[in-house]
């Protein structure tokens, strides 16, 4: 078995580990086609990467001219501990306001864990005014866990 064999995850592994994230690199395309990269929370809707952000964003430009999307999502400092899983996919913008504010609250909920939703309520509902959201419809998708070498 070769070496890349030997450290990619299962499907069910790479579930496992995208739950236990809340944040990735997001790469969109500038419109000179330069990558443009930022860390985002994100949330899983029904498996796939959703986040929000501010309407007017570089990010939500880019997406508005060009859909793909790579996400990268990593942990591990030393060699023999580094994981991380890299979607490529297609980032599907969604408008509907109810949509916006789901993908919101699954984000705060995930970047504050324990706070109840009805403190949350008013700063997603506030934010989420100026805000869209997008799900991420994997086309590709490439892991790897490094303790698997040892």
């Amino acid at each position: 078995m070769n070496q890349r064999a030997r450290i990619a995850m299962s499907d069910d592994d790479v579930t496992a580990f995208l739950e236990a994230a809340s944040k990735l690199q997001l790469a969109t395309i500038n419109r000179d086609g330069t990558p443009h990269l930022v860390t985002m929370f994100y949330g899983l809707s029904e498996g796939r990467i959703a986040f929000w952000t501010y309407a007017k964003s570089q990010k939500a430009r880019n997406l508005a001219r060009d859909p793909r999307v790579t996400c990268l999502v990593e942990t591990g400092d030393a060699y023999d501990e580094l994981r991380g899983v890299l979607v490529y996919g297609r980032a599907e913008r969604l408008d509907d306001r109810d949509r916006v504010m789901d993908v919101g609250m699954m984000v705060a909920r995930r970047t504050t864990p324990g706070v109840p939703d009805e403190l949350l309520r008013p700063y997603v509902e506030k934010t989420g005014l100026k805000r869209v959201a997008y799900v991420v419809e994997r086309t590709k998708v490439v892991s790897w866990d490094h303790r698997r070498l040892a």
